[in-house]
């Protein structure tokens, strides 16, 4: 087998890798970069879509799926594989993102600005949906001279990584590894020793907080701004961070430990997804299944609003008293969330609260490293709220579980991270003898 990296190599978006055998090419996620430059997403694959016979996901996050509707708009007519909560995933998450660039579209025409084209349109996610198979976890399938098997990766519902084997030789690419002992999902399944790994390394150079100081922080940073009037804002991934937080806020409401205040859900996005959790129960850990055999839903605190239209988006900036507001993007690359953050970092009252990771140089990172007033919308805006980063709520595993999943490996190569990270966890994994690579675009790798 033949490896080549073409997306994520020095930075956490855009995974993309090929895998080639025998005259058939097998791509391993195909991802849109996300933050700046946008411009990558337009530059040319480093192979041609058309030779591409099929597609394997890990999960559903867009910097994992986001560029399969190009390969399809670009000549690629091959199947798309991945588990069948991944596929009920990847529609709305595809949409969303459609809307977003028309968006972007109508704003450059509107300042007169270079407008950019279409990645891809309605047609081509139509396209990936019809030619799309599920995979069950663990077993396994012949897609051409390969044998693929999916195992739980603990990331999201449906996450998986990829064990592929070919030639008596053996491939593991991690995906996204989730972090272990969160109570939503179920822990990430071990990998087999392979002949070489293709791991994530987001984490790769710091462990997470333990989970339980976390949920104590979390709990005491709401009920402390709540109690004095104030708002709490907290940028999130649509997809299993917003269901998170929602999760715990309603278990701090059913112990006393908060006041119960209207929370709001401000993304369109974030609504279907949740929608759709009640219908991939299966993939959620066993407490999470209790609760929805019982008729309760888990994700659900008792004053849980979700807006739709702008003008409701709108209008929360305005609401008296305390509240919680959940909008994204995530790491404050566009979305409502940047509204929000303009009217509510003034007020001292208010707490911004991070659960997840933000880029280095990013409006984000910025912010956590204490500046006192950031640019948002053509607007200086002070930054006067209080600021707390929860890293312990990553869906991404820290560095000691990375050095755990990736024990017995003796060739492994690092994906998706920035390269402080990747050099650190390279260091770590080289001084108890592994053969270690940190991967650059189009490198190939004999398996």
């Amino acid at each position: 087998m033949k490896l080549t990296t073409w997306g994520a190599c020095g930075t956490v978006t855009g995974s993309c890798h090929l895998l080639e055998h025998q005259g058939f090419k097998l791509l391993l996620d195909c991802g849109m970069y996300q933050g700046e430059p946008k411009s990558d997403n337009y530059d040319p694959f480093g192979f041609d879509p058309r030779e591409v016979d099929a597609v394997v996901l890990s999960h559903a996050h867009l910097d994992h799926v986001g560029r399969i509707p190009r390969l399809y708009r670009l000549g690629f007519e091959g199947r798309v594989y991945a588990t069948a909560p991944t596929l009920k995933l990847i529609r709305p998450i595809l949409e969303d993102a459609l809307k977003l660039m028309k968006e972007d579209i109508k704003r450059a025409r509107r300042k007169g600005l270079p407008v950019p084209e279409l990645l891809w349109e309605e047609a081509d996610v139509r396209a990936l949906l019809e030619r799309s198979k599920p995979l069950p976890y663990y077993g396994t399938r012949k897609i051409g001279p390969f044998r693929v098997t999916l195992r739980n990766a603990g990331h999201l519902p449906g996450s998986a990584f990829v064990e592929v084997q070919a030639g008596g030789r053996t491939l593991v690419f991690s995906g996204d590894l989730g972090n272990r002992r969160k109570e939503t999902l179920p822990d990430p399944d071990y990998p087999r020793v392979a002949d070489l790994v293709l791991s994530e390394s987001t984490y790769g150079d710091r462990p997470h907080r333990p989970f339980q100081a976390t949920l104590v922080e979390f709990a005491e940073v709401l009920a402390q701004t709540l109690d004095g009037g104030g708002k709490v804002v907290i940028p999130s991934f649509a997809l299993e961070r917003a269901q998170e937080i929602l999760f715990y806020i309603r278990r701090f409401e059913a112990e006393g430990a908060i006041p119960s205040v209207p929370v709001y859900v401000d993304s369109p996005l974030t609504t279907r997804i949740s929608e759709i959790y009640g219908e991939i129960q299966e993939a959620f850990s066993p407490l999470v299944q209790s609760f929805y055999r019982r008729g309760i839903d888990p994700f659900a605190p008792q004053k849980l609003r979700y807006t739709q239209s702008v003008d409701e988006s709108k209008r929360l900036n305005f609401l008296e008293g305390p509240a919680i507001i959940i909008a994204g993007s995530g790491m404050l690359s566009g979305g409502r969330i940047l509204h929000h953050l303009r009217h509510q970092l003034p007020d001292a009252r208010n707490a911004l609260v991070f659960v997840g990771y933000q880029p280095r140089g990013g409006l984000g990172h910025r912010i956590i490293e204490g500046a006192g007033e950031v640019r948002i919308h053509g607007h200086e805006v002070r930054v006067r709220a209080k600021v707390y980063s929860l890293g312990g709520f990553s869906g991404h595993a820290g560095r000691d579980e990375l050095l755990d999943w990736l024990t017995a490996e003796p060739r492994i190569v690092l994906v998706h991270g920035e390269d402080p990270a990747r050099a650190s966890l390279a260091r770590a994994l080289r001084a108890r003898g592994a053969k270690v690579t940190r991967a650059r675009l189009g490198q190939r790798f004999e398996v």
